[in-house]
């Protein structure tokens, strides 16, 4: 199960390992309970601390293993084989129950502890979803730190009939008590923040009392990190307020065009940003979205959502893009019960089934391809009379049997029984004529949309929503400036966001030196 490199590193991370832990699995006669089985023998063999018990208890899903410490004080269990993405949760489940101390923030984990009331959770999720660890991980440390938390981390692969029955159609899915809790990527704070309502008003407090920055940056994706540093290396007071530490990197599965590293992954570089920017003096404000930009004189302000207002000198907006919809009937209605956006979180739970992919681009190219291992057929449907991905992948795509290539072809119509999607309609763009396709999942991979409504109004934008920028990131705005994916920028890419950011930052500071330089005598008598 595990290979001699995965035991090795194993084996050193369970030194750390302070108090006993008990690997209590409930097995059946499958083929994953074998392998269940063979994983938890071999954990075993790695720690002296560390002790197996196969106990069948009434309720728990089958086959599934807790982690659990001997006076039962911890309620955590894998209801899956936690290797790939998830091989680090299970690596961090280990540890923390077995004592070694989590590098969560203080007053968070403290937040955790002090939770009053009974949480069960359920996680969805699949092995081969990015976005599902951070989730899965946040939850475990609940469960770890507090008595009255549970969680159970569930592969989707392999309950099928409880995701069918529980409609569950993108992962990560969270279930709290038996009722739907959340989708999508959330972290420990986020989740907490859900759960102590209080905590939000607390912050905002906290932020609304914070003296004003010399530059403070919105948005924590390549662009906004590297402004932080940037600017924190010149030695002047840095902030950063952002929605979601890492942005739209944090969607991203593959990475292979990052000068000087051959490949990684998205939530990977996420964390080495964050991890890069803390090692300047940088006051990091995360789970903060911006909703207005009020320029001023002496100072720029910036509106948050939670109704606190920071100040600053300079502003370098990083805000950057999602993912862009198609606009048409039934999108909203059927997102997450058959409309998706990452083919590499929410694949695995179309397996055996029909879908489509919308958007003929290298993204969508590959959505189609790394589909076609899982679904029984897809269909890709692109607007423009062929295909504009690069021809390796158009190649690759033409290869495979159980994929049908539909161009000039604009959907019009996401249809459903109410529950979940059935079906899509669309229009030749060359005779008119509408046709209708069966199937139970549509994944839209149609570009990138500038996060920015909140700007309209303040400064310049283009057609596309766009902020406009003129060399030194300038914006319309004398003080303000902006980088990566929501500027006029053309290429949409990390090295190109991050060398943008740089150059905001320093533009930001030759502002600063500018408009603080004393007036000469010669400048006060013209």
């Amino acid at each position: 199960m595990l290979d001699d490199a995965l035991k090795t590193q194993l084996k050193a991370y369970l030194e750390r390992v302070t108090q006993p832990i008990e690997l209590v699995a409930a097995l059946d006669d499958s083929d994953t309970a074998r392998q269940m089985r063979d994983l938890l023998e071999q954990i075993v063999s790695l720690s002296d601390r560390i002790t197996l018990v196969e106990r069948a208890e009434e309720g728990v899903r089958r086959p599934s293993f807790a982690i659990a410490r001997p006076d039962g004080s911890v309620h955590l269990r894998f209801a899956s084989i936690p290797l790939g993405h998830e091989f680090t949760s299970l690596v961090l489940a280990l540890l923390q129950v077995g004592g070694h101390p989590s590098k969560e923030a203080a007053d968070l984990l403290e937040q955790v502890r002090g939770l009053d009331g009974d949480y069960r959770f359920e996680t969805y999720f699949s092995l081969s979803c990015q976005n599902c660890p951070d989730v899965v991980q946040a939850l475990n440390l609940m469960a770890v730190l507090n008595p009255r938390i549970e969680h159970v981390a569930i592969d989707g692969a392999l309950f099928q009939d409880e995701v069918e029955q529980r409609q569950v159609m993108a992962v990560p899915t969270v279930f709290l008590n038996g009722e739907p809790f959340g989708q999508g990527r959330m972290g420990l704070a986020e989740i907490v923040a859900k759960l102590d309502t209080g905590a939000v008003v607390r912050e905002a407090e906290k932020i609304d009392a914070k003296p004003a920055f010399d530059v403070l940056v919105v948005g924590g994706g390549p662009a906004g990190a590297a402004a932080a540093i940037y600017a924190a290396r010149k030695g002047i007071v840095t902030g950063i307020a952002a929605e979601r530490f890492g942005g739209q990197v944090l969607d991203t599965l593959g990475i292979e065009n990052f000068i000087s590293v051959k490949e990684t992954e998205g939530p990977k570089l996420a964390a080495a940003l964050e991890q890069h920017v803390r090692q300047y003096d940088v006051d990091i404000m995360n789970l903060q979205r911006a909703e207005k930009l009020i320029p001023g004189e002496d100072f720029i302000e910036v509106k948050l959502a939670s109704g606190a207002t920071l100040k600053s000198k300079t502003v370098v907006i990083s805000t950057g893009a999602r993912w862009r919809q198609m606009n048409v009937p039934g999108e909203n209605e059927y997102r997450n019960k058959g409309v998706a956006y990452c083919p590499h979180c929410d694949g695995p739970l179309f397996k055996g089934k029909r879908v489509a992919v919308i958007g003929g681009g290298n993204s969508g190219v590959e959505a189609a391809i790394d589909l076609a291992g899982i679904v029984s057929h897809v269909t890709l449907i692109e607007f423009d009379s062929h295909l504009r991905a690069d021809e390796v992948l158009q190649r690759k795509l033409r290869s495979l049997p159980n994929v049908k290539v539909i161009v000039s072809a604009q959907t019009t119509e996401v249809t459903g029984d109410g529950q979940r999607v059935n079906g899509l309609v669309y229009k030749d763009r060359h005779g008119g004529e509408l046709h209708r396709v069966e199937l139970e999942g549509i994944f839209v991979q149609i570009g990138l949309l500038p996060n920015t409504e909140w700007l309209k109004g303040t400064l310049a934008l283009s057609n596309r929503g766009e902020i406009e920028v003129d060399a030194r990131g300038e914006t319309s705005v004398a003080g303000v400036f902006a980088a990566g994916d929501c500027t006029t920028v053309p290429y949409k890419q990390i090295v190109i966001a991050m060398g943008e950011g740089s150059k905001a930052a320093l533009s930001a500071f030759d502002h600063l030196i500018r408009s603080s330089a004393p007036e000469t005598k010669e400048a006060k008598a013209a």
